[in-house]
């Protein structure tokens, strides 16, 4: 008999979670995997574009070429390239007859538009960073700690209990007192709870996560409309005629009033834009998916820990509208899953539960554990 005492006792106190210490504050994870997939293309994608067109201009040098008359020496051709990029002016007629002019200085402006794009890309998640995250890490940490804190509570209850048991003369006297334990609930832990039902009630973290992802969402459609309207206005014009009769060349009879010019970059500026503007809208289902996964619990998390005394949340039926800060707490606490050490074995737990003959009598931990511990011997049925 002794030895089945030594060997639970040695069972039970393996089960025991060790402490994490430091380390779990610095592993925290405060974004969502598909949030950092966001952050990383849209604020990345258009940044190493640009350095694309950036080195293609300082490697090539001059980004237009006129077709200046042949009687103009090189530094004359030079001056004209110079005047006509520095201008980008297109001179033409209406239908009328009318001389028109069309600025195209959207060209040239275009990769530091695409800097501006990429530094709205991070406003979202700055404000998400300064605003959320300090919070959310701190309620991670808390409730990431009092749910291994939880089950390591069960456990030691199983050890005590087992201590009574072998102390008590009278075993059905024992079982006694544990069912009346139960019924009137001395097993639980409130304070977990109580605090996650608490986050039902608030809609702070909730509120900056959804307004993260519509300002997303409207800086991507706002990208996407700027550069419809590059396409449909500029870039489908790669020539353009250049006037330099200005200044003290106005009055000179032998400079040509037009000089046609041709934007030797357009067609990388045309695969620029087509490449971001296509990428972010296929974007767009991910920001509203993101914003949408508020709209349903995610009950396979609490399920596990329902093996707890202290969290039945669930059974309860105390979760109520999904949009509220414990839905957004329960997203990242999937993310950082690895840092709940106490999830995978109440996860194999539960795995066990359903596949014991005799699971109706088995509620929660304390119930699965006082059956590995040998306990159900002298239980009255």
């Amino acid at each position: 008999m002794s030895l089945s005492h030594t060997a639970a006792e040695y069972m039970l106190s393996d089960a025991l979670l060790p402490d994490a210490g430091g380390s779990r504050a610095e592993g925290l994870r405060l974004e969502l995997p598909s949030d950092r997939l966001l952050k990383f293309v849209t604020v990345g994608l258009p940044l190493f574009l640009v350095s694309l067109a950036f080195a293609r201009e300082f490697s090539t040098g001059s980004q237009i070429s006129c077709f200046s008359p042949t009687n103009f020496t090189g530094k004359q051709s030079a001056y004209v390239d110079t005047a006509c990029w520095d201008s980008l002016l297109h001179h033409g007629f209406d239908a009328e007859g009318h001389a028109t002019t069309k600025s195209l200085w959207a060209l040239k402006v275009f990769p530091y538009s695409l800097l501006v794009v990429a530094v709205l890309m991070y406003l979202p998640y700055l404000l998400w960073r300064y605003v959320a995250a300090p919070h959310l890490h701190s309620d991670l940490l808390f409730i990431i700690d009092e749910l291994d804190k939880s089950y390591n509570r069960s456990v030691r209850l199983v050890q005590h209990m087992r201590k009574v048991q072998q102390a008590s003369p009278e075993p059905e006297r024992f079982w006694e007192e544990y069912e009346r334990a139960r019924r009137e609930r001395y097993f639980e832990f409130p304070l977990l709870e109580r605090y996650l039902t608490c986050k039902q009630h608030s809609h702070s973290l909730v509120f900056i996560y959804i307004l993260r992802n519509l300002l997303l969402l409207l800086f991507l459609a706002a990208t996407c409309l700027y550069l419809v309207f590059l396409h449909l206005n500029i870039f489908f014009q790669d020539e353009f005629s250049c006037s330099i009769k200005t200044g003290l060349l106005q009055e000179e009879p032998h400079i040509p009033p037009l000089i046609p010019c041709k934007l030797v970059f357009f067609s990388v500026f045309q695969l620029i834009s087509l490449s971001v503007g296509g990428i972010y809208v296929l974007l767009m289902p991910v920001v509203i998916y993101n914003a949408l996964q508020l709209c349903q619990w995610d009950k396979g998390l609490l399920s596990v820990y329902e093996m707890l005394p202290a969290f039945d949340l669930l059974s309860r039926k105390m979760l109520t509208c999904p949009v509220n800060d414990l839905n957004v707490i329960l997203l990242f606490l999937r993310a950082n899953i690895s840092q709940l050490t106490s999830f995978g074995r109440l996860n194999a737990v539960s795995a066990l539960r359903e596949a014991t003959a005799n699971r109706e009598d088995i509620d929660t931990l304390v119930d699965f554990m006082t059956l590995l511990a040998g306990l159900e011997t002298t239980r009255p049925k």
